[in-house]
């Protein structure tokens, strides 16, 4: 066992071409090496919190050569109800072998859609950890459809890792972090450290999916970029390296990787929930010129209807709608406090309490 790691609370996330072979099988000597990792950090005080993929590249191995035609969606489906069962009865064994409990945490991105669902599931993890029990966090893919569905489980570990308070999000693909150039390139080099908000890295990035996994880098970097900024640590390194996790928390390591640097502001708790709540949206808000200088300037500034140019949508009082700028961009989301056809009455009157307060009100 080694010395103090430097974090207290990580979230890992594991995705499917670190878990599966090239023939799509689970590669049960790599979850070995990651629960036995895992172990060492439970044993040290680490908290851990997985989010695993490789269910629906299970499952399709598992059914290989004997699935009838079935559209993309029913496949899915599928793959995910066969392989979950047998990826979580793996990472039972193996934990269970080092005297450990796991948890199961089955989700789909309508469940979070409200406060008081998002709460619940927070309040189960918590749980979870006071009880030194390790959650394994995946979307419910058996249930999820296309339009509800998580980009992938880096956007998945994104929104979990601000849900627990985690010190640093791990991410761990099958190459080293983001290069600055082409990673077969041998000239191409990893970026080690990335400040929140300092550097575009769209020209480095390629935009092609992973071969099992829906995601890809491009993704990664979005999300790493966007939790970075909510003042979590997060780290993309190669999942296959042996002790990858205990080197991403060693503080003596010099562990290739690319870690995005956490913001120093730290944000509320609703304020995390409506950050990852673009997903489920349920209209749009048109602001005017005047409104867009004010809410980019750094004053801590509420969304006032006089400064509404248009509204889309219909939409409850409390719901989750999308800001969008002069032009049509859209620029931040926010809770609103009043249903669209109030909010339609109030618009470009003085004087008028905020339709959208500054405190459930996140700009990109």
């Amino acid at each position: 066992m080694r010395g103090e790691y430097q974090y207290k609370r990580v979230v890992v996330k594991i995705g499917s071409n670190v878990l599966t072979r090239a023939d799509g099988t689970l590669d049960t000597t790599r979850m070995s090496a990651l629960v036995d990792q895992i172990a060492e950090l439970h044993r040290s005080g680490v908290e851990v919190i997985m989010v695993s993929s490789g269910a629906v590249a299970s499952g399709r191995s598992e059914m290989r050569g004997s699935v009838h035609r079935l559209d993309p969606v029913s496949a899915r489906q599928l793959f995910s109800a066969v392989g979950q069962v047998k990826l979580i009865n793996r990472y039972y064994n193996l934990f269970r072998e080092q005297d450990i409990v796991c948890g199961q945490v089955l989700t789909a991105k309508e469940n979070l859609s409200t406060r008081r669902h998002y709460l619940n599931q927070r309040n189960c993890m918590h749980a979870m950890l006071a009880n030194g029990v390790i959650p394994i966090v995946n979307e419910n893919d058996t249930i999820s459809v296309t339009e509800l569905m998580f980009t992938d489980n880096d956007e998945l570990s994104g929104l979990i890792s601000t849900m627990m308070d985690a010190e640093a999000l791990i991410i761990l693909s099958n190459i080293d972090g983001i290069y600055n150039g082409d990673p077969s390139d041998p000239s191409s080099e990893v970026i080690r450290e990335i400040r929140s908000g300092k550097e575009d890295l769209t020209q480095y990035i390629r935009t092609q999916k992973s071969e099992f996994g829906r995601g890809g880098m491009l993704t990664k970097s979005r999300i790493a970029c966007k939790v970075a900024d909510e003042g979590v640590e997060v780290v993309i390194a190669n999942g296959k390296r042996d002790n990858v996790l205990l080197d991403v928390l060693d503080r003596e390591s010099d562990l290739i990787c690319t870690r995005f640097l956490p913001s120093s502001h730290t944000i509320s708790g609703v304020k995390k929930w409506i950050a990852h709540s673009d997903g489920f949206t349920k209209g749009e808000i048109y602001i005017n010129e005047g409104a867009y200088e004010a809410l980019l300037s750094p004053r801590a500034v509420s969304l006032l209807p006089v400064g509404v140019s248009r509204i889309e949508g219909e939409f409850e009082k409390d719901d989750v709608v999308r800001i969008m700028s002069p032009e049509g961009v859209a620029i931040g989301v926010g809770r609103v406090g009043a249903d669209s056809d109030k909010a339609r009455a109030m618009i470009g009157k003085k004087g008028a309490r905020a339709l959208i307060h500054y405190d459930y009100l996140y700009l990109d």
